[in-house]
């Protein structure tokens, strides 16, 4: 039988690993084009986090307008960024705490709870978004929250899903080291 507790070296990288898969997202939602999108042809309206572009259905040129100038464009790039340069701390910090033989489980415990700072600042940014956007931005046609603002969410649920991880992670600190006595039951006939 194969046993492959957190101890075990293989394992013990799977929550790093996470956090860096949460990184990946979360670069494709800062840089990507897709946070909202025409729906069908003509694709007339294209955003990101930092711009707004708009285009006529004969004109083949984008016209771009920075969401930068609101007051709402700011909050919602400046939380969600602020997210992510903690989760990077995060990583580098879960890098460090891994790579000691003997893992701090109090070190591990903080930084649940700095990904759940994570987590709020993402949601903040997240929720700005979108209901700002749709509230002063004139949409045209039909529009969808599209990939890189699905990319945002799925970098913030894995940063939530970590966040328990690390914070129970300390409750089985002696099943993890191995420091626990295996218990044997045995029945007589």
């Amino acid at each position: 039988m194969v046993v492959c507790g957190l101890a075990c070296w293989r394992c013990r990288w799977l929550l790093p690993l996470l956090l860096g898969l949460a990184i990946i997202m979360g670069i494709i939602a800062l840089a990507g084009r897709g946070w909202l999108e025409s729906e069908s042809e003509p694709y007339v309206h294209q955003a990101s986090l930092w711009d707004s572009c708009t285009r006529s259905k004969q004109d083949l040129n984008w016209s771009c307008q920075s969401l930068m100038e609101y007051g709402w464009g700011r909050a919602a790039a400046a939380t969600y960024l602020v997210g992510f340069v903690i989760l990077v701390i995060c990583f580098a910090l879960a890098v460090i705490a891994f790579s000691i033989e003997i893992l701090r489980f109090n070190f591990v415990r903080g930084i649940g709870g700095l990904l759940f700072v994570v987590a709020a600042f993402q949601i903040i940014g997240l929720v700005i978004y979108p209901v700002k956007f749709t509230e002063e931005i004139p949409l045209m046609g039909d529009n969808m929250f599209s990939w890189a603002y699905g990319f945002g969410w799925a970098s913030t649920v894995v940063v939530i899903g970590c966040a328990f991880f690390f914070c129970c992670l300390p409750n089985w600190e002696d099943e993890v080291l191995g420091n626990i006595k295996p218990t044997y039951y045995y029945s007589s006939p």
